[in-house]
């Protein structure tokens, strides 16, 4: 069986699953309080972080290098386009989320509302969330650029940026942090990809001492 040791609210552990659960993949999940650097799971991953996907005989660790296996092993549906160019503008914009958005936004808010109170850390840096509130209006106003001109992120088809983007912002707005009327289009988008059936176990999860909020599964919100 398949195994995929992930955090719920880890962008990039729903990355994984939601590419898992598009090409119909059955995984296990096995949640991993990865901070607390358990010496079997530092056996899988040395760099102490998840995901972890278990498949095919081998251990798996990034999540960009998993998508990229998926990829190639199960090609169907596909979520990397077929030319260059296309694959080039997905693997840029999948960067600019698990690096750029991370870095400026997921960190500064997740990191300090819940994170911190889940690894036990001590209080919110009320500097890091004012600073990642601000970052976020930012990156809304440029996923609102690049949807006015596609019906994507990086196309006119569903990718893997999509993905990307989608498991930050579905963390983001576990706890409400996401301000869904600053663009229409951008609610829009989340609203398309949030209703697709990968989204499903996504949607379903529970975290303990985190209530999940009124509209987080509502898919019209």
């Amino acid at each position: 069986m398949n195994r995929l040791y992930h955090y719920p609210l880890s962008p990039f552990s729903r990355k994984v699953r939601l590419s898992l659960a598009e090409k119909r993949i059955e995984v296990e999940l096995v949640e991993e309080r990865y901070w607390e650097q358990d010496a079997d799971f530092l056996r899988r991953n040395p760099a102490g972080k998840v995901p972890v996907l278990k498949m095919d005989g081998r251990v798996m660790a990034d999540s960009t290098a998993i998508c990229e296996y998926l990829e190639e092993v199960h090609p169907t549906p596909a979520l990397l386009p077929s030319s260059p160019e296309a694959r080039y503008e997905v693997r840029r914009l999948v960067a600019w989320f698990d690096d750029k958005f991370n870095e400026e936004v997921t960190t500064k808010l997740m990191g300090e509302r819940v994170f911190r109170k889940v690894m036990g850390t001590g209080y919110p840096d009320s500097a890091n969330v004012k600073a990642g509130a601000k970052a976020i209006k930012y990156h809304l106003d440029y996923m609102t650029w690049l949807l006015d001109q596609r019906r994507w992120l990086a196309g006119n088809d569903m990718t893997l940026a999509d993905f990307a983007a989608a498991a930050h912002l579905s963390c983001l707005d576990y706890v409400s942090d996401v301000d869904w009327n600053r663009s229409e289009i951008v609610k829009d988008w989340y609203a398309k990809i949030k209703s697709r059936p990968a989204f499903r176990s996504i949607l379903a999860d529970q975290i303990s001492g985190f209530p999940q909020p009124s509209h987080y599964a509502d898919l019209d919100f």
